[in-house]
């Protein structure tokens, strides 16, 4: 038998409801950035289509002194004064974890004219999603129901809500301390600008287990300049730590010596662990940090 709702189920199912609208309002225009961006980097079949260990026929080469004598196809060699090597496609597919910092301070940005931090590194996160789909990649993204690597349109469809999905967030995040798989590859897109003890740890964990991969460092313009003068409050997204000055321009000096220097312990990390470091502007077009990330993953392969 059924039972009568009550006040409290239909208010849990109207505020269901409005997430969910709220949720599938935002998705178009990310997925449409995103679909965009990666159609940007034109590479076929997301460079799956190099040779290797595989079933399916790709091309046939010229002969070149070190080739073995037995992969040499001598069918199509005998149609012609050379020797041919039958290559065939490489199809070992890999898995890439994405973690995109879900933190209050990525909502930051300076000008009405460029995206939020959060904004681009999800379009970033999403439009290289589709494209390791597209090459038949395995997909993760950390921290969200999505973490389990996958392929498909179904992780697509994962990965774009929970990169939408509005929720509480602490003023800077962390990367989850996760196992990721040996000898996969990662990226992490956050403004790095929060404590850098889950990150180490997380980086070095990973690096142990033959992990290569991307540290991406989102910034806005004003961030990088400081263009702050006299009376300022300088004040947290979340609103939980707030700082006044009568001379903001004081700070400056001081505040760009400290962001120098975390970039350059971003860098260290990174040279220290095989992985790399991109620093990239939200003022900047995303295409840029696209192809140096397809770039970066495509070489961590050779």
């Amino acid at each position: 038998m059924d039972h009568p709702q009550t006040s409290q189920d239909i208010d849990a199912a109207l505020e269901l409801r409005r997430a969910a609208e709220a949720l599938s309002a935002s998705l178009p225009p990310l997925l449409a950035e995103a679909e965009h961006l990666a159609a940007t980097v034109i590479m076929g079949d997301h460079g799956r289509r190099r040779a290797g260990q595989g079933e399916n026929f790709w091309q046939y080469r010229r002969a070149v002194p070190g080739d073995e004598y037995a992969a040499i196809d001598w069918r199509r060699s005998a149609r012609s004064d050379h020797l041919y090597i039958r290559q065939t496609e490489w199809e070992a597919a890999q898995t890439v974890s994405l973690w995109v910092d879900p933190g209050q301070a990525m909502r930051y940005r300076g000008d009405k004219a460029h995206p939020a931090k959060g904004d681009r590194a999800a379009v970033l996160a999403l439009a290289l999603s589709i494209l390791l789909n597209r090459g038949g990649e395995r997909i993760a993204l950390m921290g969200t129901d999505a973490a389990e690597p996958k392929r498909g349109l179904r992780q697509l469809e994962r990965v774009a809500a929970a990169l939408a999905r509005e929720q509480d967030r602490p003023d800077y995040g962390a990367p989850p301390l996760a196992a990721l798989p040996h000898g996969s590859r990662a990226v992490f897109i956050s403004d790095f600008m929060g404590s850098r003890d889950a990150l180490l740890r997380q980086v070095g964990e990973a690096a142990d287990q033959g992990v290569r991969g991307c540290l991406v460092q989102v910034l806005d313009a004003t961030e990088e300049s400081f263009p702050f003068d006299g009376r300022t409050i300088f004040q947290s997204m979340a609103g939980e730590i707030e700082f006044e000055t009568d001379r903001a321009k004081s700070l400056k000096s001081a505040y760009l010596t400290r962001l120098a220097r975390r970039k350059e312990e971003l860098a260290d990390l990174a040279r220290q662990t095989g992985w790399l470091y991109l620093h990239h502007l939200t003022s900047t077009p995303p295409r840029g940090a696209m192809l140096w990330l397809y770039a970066a993953l495509e070489g961590f392969r050779r």
